[in-house]
């Protein structure tokens, strides 16, 4: 694109360039300090820093216009004024997609929309040149930065789409306009804003809106609240899970431990036999919602296995590490009920002694208190040693003990837990680390990695 088409499809004035439509612009940033040559520097006020203070520091750094809300007086180098930054990148993201002939798969859910993001993109790698959402790159902001780095050779987009509240779905979506869309479950997540999963339910489904025509939905039927969706836009779901009723089902599990699973998939046309290198019976589901989608792009058999082996786990997200003294399960990006049950389950597939240090889980509303004495029930038929972090956390501890199954210790901070660590975990342990993002659990993986 250049300047005066920018301009145009945010609706933005022109200012300091004489020739805009003779400059060229190539992707975009928000941080000033990852700007590459010839892109869009959008500047904006956020609580604690005004990206407009760093326009000029944009330029020196190769861009070629900056879109902003006001031009400071010592900025002389081409800008974009428009009434609010952050609705002119979605603008200029949905118009960019427009003129691109790739197909999107918008992924979204409460529980592994990323490993799910990741299933997705290995396997179709097989087939199409791919382009995936980076990092937690699936908000607002992230996903029109990401639908800018797409270039005309890429085939398909695989776009991860979190969400809060409601209305956000739908302005995700209507720049995303997928082709190929997915749900992973419905699980208790943001119920601040959404309330129960009922609400999670109706804000994630915003997205049937904005499905291309001829598009296909693709959802997990064991799930109670999408098993019930009869169609979209007139079409029936593709279903995928381990029940009957699942289009595309697997049977037949095997777990190897932290090492993986196999098991039989089969669908309408099809059955093949999948190899999953990440532990735990959840990620045969993601691998499940995967094949989903390679199907509805027109992948083979022989196409879907060849991806599944590129297919590795990312750091903060069930990512196992190998090291000298203990096996950890490093899963410290988020939290939610249904994702510590999920991580729970991959640590109990460990034989060696089983420590589940676990945090808070926020934004669970008014039955927080509830939803972490649940965790702590679970977690004492799931591991060895529990810690409990946190001051919701002590719920977990204090039903967990009630068990009297297993030592069980709760510490209000992550710094008085690593003072006492050298007390609790041998060496040989197999160690689960998961918690809220807000608790920053990295800082205890650092430490027992050092």
């Amino acid at each position: 694109m250049n300047i005066q088409e920018v301009a145009e499809c945010c609706h933005g004035q022109i200012v300091n360039c004489k020739k805009p439509a003779k400059v060229e612009v190539e992707g975009g940033v928000v941080d000033s300090r990852l700007v590459k040559d010839k892109n869009i520097f959008f500047a904006s006020k956020g609580a604690k820093v005004d990206g407009h203070d760093y326009i000029n520091k944009a330029f020196s750094m190769g861009a070629s216009v900056c879109v902003c809300e006001r031009v400071p007086d010592d900025v002389k180098k081409p800008c974009i004024v428009v009434p609010d930054t952050m609705t002119a990148l979605a603008d200029i993201a949905a118009y960019y997609l427009g003129t691109l002939s790739c197909k999107v798969v918008g992924i979204t859910g409460s529980v592994g929309k990323t490993t799910t993001k990741e299933f997705i993109a290995a396997i179709l790698s097989a087939k199409y040149n791919v382009i995936k959402t980076q990092k937690n790159f699936n908000n607002e902001v992230g996903l029109p930065l990401t639908v800018l780095s797409i270039r005309p050779e890429h085939e398909v987009a695989v776009l991860e789409m979190g969400i809060a509240d409601f209305g956000q779905m739908r302005f995700l979506a209507n720049i995303a306009r997928p082709d190929v869309e997915v749900i992973t479950n419905i699980g208790t997540c943001h119920l601040e804003r959404l309330g129960d999963r009922d609400g999670v339910f109706k804000a994630k489904t915003e997205m049937f809106d904005y499905l291309q025509v001829d598009g296909s939905v693709c959802l997990f039927y064991d799930d109670d609240k999408l098993c019930q969706v009869k169609e979209v836009d007139g079409k029936p779901p593709v279903f995928f899970g381990f029940g009957e009723g699942a289009d595309i089902r697997a049977t037949d599990v095997k777990s190897y431990g932290l090492k993986g699973s196999s098991a039989k998939v089969t669908g309408p046309d099809f059955d093949m036999n999948i190899r999953v290198n990440l532990p735990g019976k959840h990620m045969i589901n993601d691998a499940l919602a995967a094949i989903a989608v390679a199907r509805c792009l027109g992948l083979n058999s022989y196409e879907i296995i060849e991806g599944l082996k590129n297919v590795e786990s990312l750091e903060g997200r069930s990512h196992i590490i190998l090291g000298e003294k203990y096996t950890i399960i490093d899963d410290v990006y988020n939290a939610n009920p249904a994702s510590m049950r999920a991580a729970l389950d991959m640590l109990s597939l460990a034989d060696t002694r089983k420590v589940a240090i676990l945090g808070d889980m926020f934004e669970l509303g008014e039955k927080e208190v509830e939803y972490h004495e649940e965790i702590g029930t679970y977690a004492v038929d799931k591991c060895d040693v529990l810690v409990a972090i946190g001051k919701l956390s002590y719920n977990m501890a204090l039903k967990a003990k009630a068990a009297v199954k297993i030592p069980i210790y709760h510490y209000d901070t992550k710094e008085e837990f690593m003072e006492n660590m050298g007390e609790i975990i041998k060496d040989g342990d197999s160690i689960l680390l998961k918690a809220s993002h807000g608790m920053d659990f990295k800082a205890i993986l650092d430490k027992l990695i050092a």
